[in-house]
């Protein structure tokens, strides 16, 4: 895969800042010793620095030099929960009309829909490689092709997992209709109606409804918005339920965006391990870092069988692409008798299509474009939201995905917050939609996947007055 030149010296910078080696008003190294440091020329060191700058971690000061940049601590600061783990039946409010594109009419701006946004999507690469596809294999499009998905495609998934240290076995693979297909046969695979899993709190709206249609009961694990998915609560409530199987977004959690570390998907799986839980692994947001490396999967960790992982084009390339894969592990059997009986298999024409994407280099030229263009965006709408929003709203400064996370100030009226942005056209997905609870009724959850136009960007600002 193709690097940029100036990200040797960038990951190195990104990863300290991240690490809190270098803190905020920390001088960074001068371009003219960077440039001897990495045997490279003043410009490529010079749009690296641009390239941080666009990120948020360093600004500029002229004839000074490059700094770390000082910027408020907004982020969330939570506590571990004291709280029992508390087992509930999957009965909520319908809300989905407020968690996708919704309404027809005026808008100002949506960012309730967590997909990439029209002026993100490579539209022009899909629609070329379609034509390709159709013009070179023309009827044969028209045929049935595997229940399980396309041999070759599925041997370019395997590929891609590699480089990055996930070992997926060629018959343990699923091409399936999208994310949330996986996730219904991975739960339908190891549960049945009436069992008891472990889910993130909060969990994004999507995943609640799959659990609520197959009548499974939940028990909420606290997600920090530092530190992550709370372990130790987990490890409380797998000593007194008996749980099927726990629900987790390690990479990039929707909506929290947190990032667990490898240290913590290892202490995570060991517990499911001993306790026997399966762990279904939402990874949609993996390929969508800002920063160094592409992180783990838990997957990659696993000797069990206990791991399903699964994951989806339509958060990367288009949500119209309706194609994901599931990794069922032991429970492979099963699930491929679940994908089965769900119908007829994912079209082949998104088959063939993502598969010659991903045996170029076209897919990975398209994620590094992309991912810049969503840390860029991210690095707005958290300027925009410290500009204009009330005193006291804290939310967390994600390292991939396209989601931030806001907390309102505890007096605000958020029925009245949401009445006055609907008139304006403007949309958020709030956070009641979450869970089963209403714990999270002062947040909401904010999408940075499209390209912030001057009228995106005055919709937050709007929003902020509307708040106050």
């Amino acid at each position: 895969m193709k690097v940029y030149k100036f990200e040797a010296f960038t990951n190195a910078i990104a990863e300290s800042i991240k690490e809190g080696i270098f803190k905020p008003g920390h001088k960074l190294p001068s371009v003219r010793d960077l440039k001897v440091q990495y045997q490279t020329s003043i410009s490529t060191i010079q749009q690296g620095y641009e390239y941080l700058i666009d990120l948020g971690l360093v600004e500029s000061i002229p004839k000074s030099g490059y700094y770390v940049r000082n910027r408020p601590d907004l982020s969330q600061q939570q506590v571990k929960s004291r709280q029992r783990p508390v087992v509930r039946d999957a009965t909520f409010k319908h809300h989905l009309g407020l968690t996708t594109a919704g309404k027809t009419g005026h808008q100002a701006a949506t960012f309730n829909v967590a997909a990439p946004g029209d002026l993100l999507m490579p539209q022009k690469l899909l629609l070329r490689t379609m034509q390709q596809v159709i013009r070179e294999q023309g009827a044969g499009l028209l045929r049935y092709y595997p229940s399980g998905g396309a041999t070759n495609l599925k041997e370019q998934i395997l590929k891609k997992a590699a480089v990055h240290q996930t070992l997926l076995h060629p018959d343990e693979l699923l091409i399936t209709d999208g994310a949330l297909q996986a996730l219904y046969i991975a739960l339908a695979s190891v549960c049945q109606a009436g069992d008891v899993i472990a889910i993130e709190s909060p969990c994004v709206f999507s995943v609640l409804e799959v659990i609520r249609v197959l009548q499974l009961r939940v028990i909420e694990v606290p997600v920090d918005t530092r530190s992550g998915f709370d372990i130790d609560f987990f490890h409380k409530a797998c000593r007194s339920n008996n749980i099927k199987a726990v629900v987790v977004t390690p990479n990039f959690h929707n909506p929290t965006g947190t990032l667990l570390s490898d240290e913590q998907k290892q202490a995570l799986l060991a517990v499911a391990q001993q306790h026997h839980v399966a762990i279904i692994e939402n990874d949609i947001y993996g390929d969508l870092y800002f920063h160094g490396h592409r992180p783990s999967n838990i997957k990659s960790f696993d000797d069990s069988g206990l791991v399903l992982t699964y994951t989806s084009y339509a958060k990367t390339l288009s949500p119209g692409i309706r194609l994901g894969w599931l990794s069922a592990g032991k429970f492979m059997q099963r699930a491929e008798q679940i994908r089965f009986a769900l119908g007829s298999t994912v079209s082949p024409l998104y088959q063939e299509t993502v598969c010659r994407l991903l045996a170029g280099n076209s897919y990975d030229r398209h994620l590094r474009a992309f991912r810049m263009q969503l840390a860029k965006n991210a690095y707005m709408a958290i300027n925009l939201l410290a500009a204009h929003f009330p005193e006291n709203t804290t939310f967390n400064t994600p390292a991939g995905g396209y989601n931030i996370w806001v907390k309102m100030p505890d007096h605000t009226d958020m029925a009245n917050f949401y009445a006055q942005c609907e008139k304006t056209g403007i949309r958020f997905t709030p956070g009641y939609t979450f869970s089963f609870t209403n714990a999270f009724d002062k947040y909401f959850r904010l999408v940075f996947a499209d390209k912030f136009t001057t009228k995106r960007k005055a919709a937050i600002r709007k929003a902020g007055q509307l708040a106050l």
